[in-house]
């Protein structure tokens, strides 16, 4: 709960304009001498609350770069967060497959295996976001896999939502657009059909990445084989460069003010202007067996990384008008090596999982993206994924271990963790509105994060001394007395100009008194400022 209080030289009505909340009503308090109290409380809207995230349409986040600033709950209890739901192995909803969730409209949507009279298929799978019931199913191609990954082989790239329609992108390189409310199939393009292209070895693991309404696919032809198709109806709006294609996923990024798409291709890092396909900056990195960890943008720093003794390197862009420049910061070779999973960047260091496949094994690490030092590790997580969620990271292991750890440089500080699902996770959680969805080769779960909406509290007697200190009483609405744990969660925040926005509020550091069950606030150092507006909050 917020408060709004204004301070008026005049006895006259005022109106909270722009504040970003519905006025309740005001009253008159008190008055000294000239000097008019106003008191409004007010119901925060949901984005005020920090309690509520927005949709992950696409792998690895709104973004696609493995980050939400979504806040999640962090202080978990002993037994892990509530769970939502869970389909268990048991119910054969989820079979087979290393796909994760995007999460659109109340709807999570992933890719299993199933049969299809006596015929395993590729299938896309729509659950109910908030129940987890089945919605629909879309069967997309045949399950064939010449180059097998083991137990759990199945679909490995993720649906792609845009609007009221989802993409699925098969093993064999068939792009199918549904409509997201029933799986009714739009259209359907084969890329190897169409382009006389083939399927790499372990089959496609890349999700298809829109923006601008043209989605951005690597098609394997032998020339001319990045591709840019139109959301409506899957023709083609460009084709160009000679590229070979891996399982690494496309990144949309903003380098130095230009927009582009950035490929990890068998030659290396391809970036590409998302309107024409032109040529912007390529860097030759090297290719063995399966590059499969997207490339990391952190300002005008690229990492990438491949597993089967490829290694790391980082480059640095350098742009002169609309030419740009690529210098190598650092290459190593059978070193720092993500196989499947894509670290996260934070404040100038690398947070990913390392090694090649090694079940429970792989361990966490953080690098030093400038320098390729590995400053620590911490073994056990096994090739799951990673993620950046409210300035945290939150861990997927390979066996259903969901684990929230410090961003930390000087060591490895574990927050949280809890048993998700069973069976093998080869892939990344989605996270949205508060809940983080899960999933293994057998299973999904969906946990309750959210951050709790802040206790309802409630201003009283509010007055202006005549010193020019302001002072008023913080007391709760629910009956239940403010005690001592709450204190340090209660803050007051001061403007002067509503219309500026946040950004002209700042936070007041005179102490807060506790005297049976209200806190008392007072402060002298304000001035005379002949309209001022306060905001009470508690944070959870």
């Amino acid at each position: 709960m917020k408060c709004f209080l204004s301070l008026s030289e005049k006895i006259s009505p005022w109106q909270l304009k722009n504040s970003g909340a519905r006025m309740a009503g005001a009253t008159r308090i008190r008055t000294l001498g000239n000097m008019l109290l106003r008191i409004a409380v007010t119901i925060p809207l949901l984005a005020s609350s920090g309690a509520f995230g927005g949709d992950w349409p696409q792998f690895r986040g709104p973004n696609g770069d493995g980050t939400s600033t979504e806040r999640i709950l962090k202080a978990w209890p002993s037994g892990g967060p509530a769970r939502v739901w869970k389909r268990a192995a048991a119910e054969k909803i989820i079979t087979d497959g290393f796909s994760s969730f995007a999460v659109s409209q109340g709807i999570a949507y992933t890719m299993v295996t199933r049969s299809f009279d006596g015929v395993p298929m590729e299938v896309c799978l729509a659950l109910n976001a908030d129940t987890g019931a089945e919605l629909w199913t879309t069967p997309l191609e045949p399950a064939d896999y010449t180059s097998g990954a083991g137990t759990g082989d199945g679909p490995r790239s993720t649906p792609t939502v845009v609007g009221d329609r989802v993409l699925a992108f098969s093993c064999r390189m068939v792009l199918t657009c549904m409509d997201a409310a029933n799986g009714n199939v739009l259209w359907r393009k084969d890329l190897p059909a169409e382009y006389s292209s083939s399927v790499i070895d372990w089959e496609n693991a890349a999700a298809p990445v829109v923006e601008d309404e043209l989605i951005y696919v690597n098609c394997n032809a032998s020339t001319r084989s990045l591709l840019a198709l139109r959301v409506s109806d899957g023709s083609e709006a460009w084709r160009a460069q000679n590229e070979r294609m891996t399982h690494a996923s496309p990144v949309a990024a903003t380098i130095l003010g230009v927009r582009q798409i950035i490929f990890l291709t068998q030659s290396g890092l391809i970036s590409i202007v998302p309107k024409t396909g032109a040529l912007l900056w390529r860097y030759t990195f090297g290719y063995s067996t399966s590059t499969a960890a997207s490339p990391v943008v952190a300002g005008d720093v690229v990492y990438c990384s491949a597993s089967y003794g490829v290694g790391a390197a980082a480059v640095q862009l350098t742009k002169s008008g609309s030419t740009f420049s690529v210098h190598q910061l650092w290459r190593m070779k059978n070193a720092l090596e993500n196989h499947w999973t894509t670290p996260v960047h934070y404040q100038g260091f690398l947070y990913g999982l390392y090694g090649a496949a090694s079940p429970g094994q792989n361990p966490l690490k953080c690098v030093n993206i400038m320098t390729g030092e590995e400053v620590w590790s911490h073994s056990g997580f096994g090739p799951g994924g990673v993620l950046l969620v409210d300035g945290t990271l939150m861990v997927l292991s390979d066996k259903g271990v969901l684990v929230l750890v410090e961003p930390d440089p000087t060591q490895y500080k574990e927050i949280a963790r809890t048993q998700a699902v069973t069976g093998k996770s080869w892939n990344v959680p989605a996270v949205s509105n508060g809940r983080v969805y899960v999933r293994s080769i057998n299973e999904a779960a969906c946990l309750d994060l959210s951050v709790p909406a802040p206790k309802p509290l409630t201003v009283q007697d509010p007055i202006r001394l005549a010193d020019g200190s302001v002072r008023f009483d913080i007391a709760p609405t629910d009956g239940v007395a403010i005690d001592a744990s709450r204190l340090g969660a209660i803050e007051v925040f001061t403007t002067t100009n509503l219309s500026t926005g946040p950004t002209s509020w700042f936070r007041l550091s005179a102490p807060l008194f506790l005297t049976n069950g209200v806190v008392r606030w007072e402060d002298a150092t304000l001035g005379n400022t002949p309209e001022r507006y306060f905001r009470v909050q508690e944070n959870p």
